[in-house]
């Protein structure tokens, strides 16, 4: 495990390095590319050497255990340190939209995502099942808020539409996670596929993960407020985090949802009253490593990750028509949304773009598809993920802080837009 940790970091350390002296680009986008380039070159390598390094490779990821590495480990830091600098205040006045693109926006998606896949797949002479594409459907809706968040970062946007995009992304996570799960146990036939159920297991582990987290989050807050000494709070979140997302896996709930709530409540309350000026300095400095460290991390098995995967010329033209449908049923989504909530006309149209653009996925939905049982169908869905997710960090990654300061160069009042 050490040694495995051990390359993961310097291969991080090595590609940001490059990265900063070559593309310039922004640092996990960067880690991401020279990885992918990497991966790339170690396949062609295998195709026309007497070696395959990729094989080596591939092997060496499968032990890793992508899905288990980021799902049941680093997933719970990055969610606590994204949700610890979300202003609680801009996140309840934007409240409504966040909720419910969170929710209904997530299951829409799933629909459309779904049916309309297997319609196009059909149409390109590639097999998929309904309910795998419905799977396919629930792991490519939720925006990611690792990449959101770090995108974001970098991007220049307003307080408030980087809540709006940030919140959403922290909350339609766990919720998608939900659906993935209930779609998965009526694929292996371990669920019966009837709303009772189905809404059992979504008020079990969302409604579990929300209270899990906010008792956790009080419990700590408490304890911070005991106590004056940062060395002692900072080493309270840490445990906060390893201990609550372990309960959450021991009861069976929404440990993503926990993981925020507690982020949340510790980041603002507990930022606020309970902590010194000297704890706050510290905290944000230990919880930004530990946040830029995993990120690095995640961006480059993400990059790695394409040697695992199986493609052919009609499964990658593919991956493109499903990211064209996945930004379509991103829009169609975010317009429902803001029409439903009468969002002024003039703001309408500009937040639609923002938030249908802003909306990235990232390793979020790579570990789910990984997570899907062995067989064609899962190669399938494995690479149509990894198309749409790459193609979605690359292009609206990239892009979105440029369309950000074109949106705001065109409007007199730029912090009117986002409200």
């Amino acid at each position: 495990m050490f040694e495995t940790a051990s390359l993961l970091v310097v291969a991080s350390a090595l590609f940001a390095w490059l990265n900063y002296h070559l593309i310039r680009l922004p640092t996990t986008i960067g880690i991401m590319v020279i990885a992918l380039v990497f991966s790339l070159v170690m396949v062609l390598i295998g195709h026309f050497g007497a070696i395959d390094p990729a094989a080596i490779g591939a092997n060496w990821l499968r032990e890793i255990d992508f899905n288990t590495t980021l799902m049941e480990g680093m997933l719970s830091f990055l969610l606590f340190a994204g949700a610890l600098h979300v202003d609680l205040q801009r996140l309840i006045k934007s409240r409504a939209i966040i909720a419910l693109l969170a929710t209904a926006g997530v299951l829409l998606s799933t629909a459309i995502i779904g049916f309309g896949s297997h319609f196009l797949l059909a149409l390109m002479g590639i097999e998929l099942s309904l309910i795998y594409c419905l799977l396919f459907g629930s792991l490519i809706s939720p925006t990611d808020p690792v990449a959101v968040m770090s995108i974001l970062k970098t991007a220049g946007a307003p307080k408030d539409l980087e809540v709006k995009i940030a919140g959403e992304s922290l909350f339609n996570d766990g919720i998608a996670v939900v659906v993935f799960l209930a779609l998965l146990g009526i694929a292996s036939g371990e669920a019966d596929a009837n709303f009772a159920s189905v809404a059992k297991l979504f008020l079990l582990e969302a409604g579990g993960g929300l209270l899990l987290g906010l008792a956790c989050g009080a419990v700590v807050y408490w304890m911070l407020a005991d106590v004056d000494n940062y060395q002692v709070e900072v080493l309270l979140t840490l445990a906060l985090v390893m201990g609550g997302y372990t309960l959450a896996h021991h009861f069976h709930v929404s440990g993503v949802l926990a993981m925020v709530v507690a982020g949340l409540l510790i980041g603002n309350h507990g930022r606020n009253n309970a902590m010194s000026e000297a704890t706050r300095s510290h905290l944000d400095t230990f919880w930004e490593l530990v946040d830029e460290i995993l990120n690095a991390v995640l961006f480059l098995l993400i990059g790695l990750e394409v040697m695992l995967v199986q493609f052919s010329s009609n499964i990658f033209w593919a991956g493109v028509v499903m990211a064209l449908l996945t930004l379509s049923s991103r829009y169609i989504s975010v317009w429902l949304a803001t029409s439903a909530l009468g969002v002024r006309t003039s703001i309408h149209p500009r937040l639609i773009t923002l938030l249908t653009w802003g909306g990235l996925r990232g390793g979020i939905s790579v570990a789910l598809a990984l997570g899907l049982p062995e067989g064609p169908m899962r190669e399938t869905v494995l690479a149509l993920t990894y198309v749409v997710v790459v193609a979605s960090i690359l292009i609206q990654g990239l892009s979105i802080g440029t369309l950000i300061q074109k949106i705001f160069g065109q409007t007199s009042d730029p912090k009117q837009t986002a409200h």
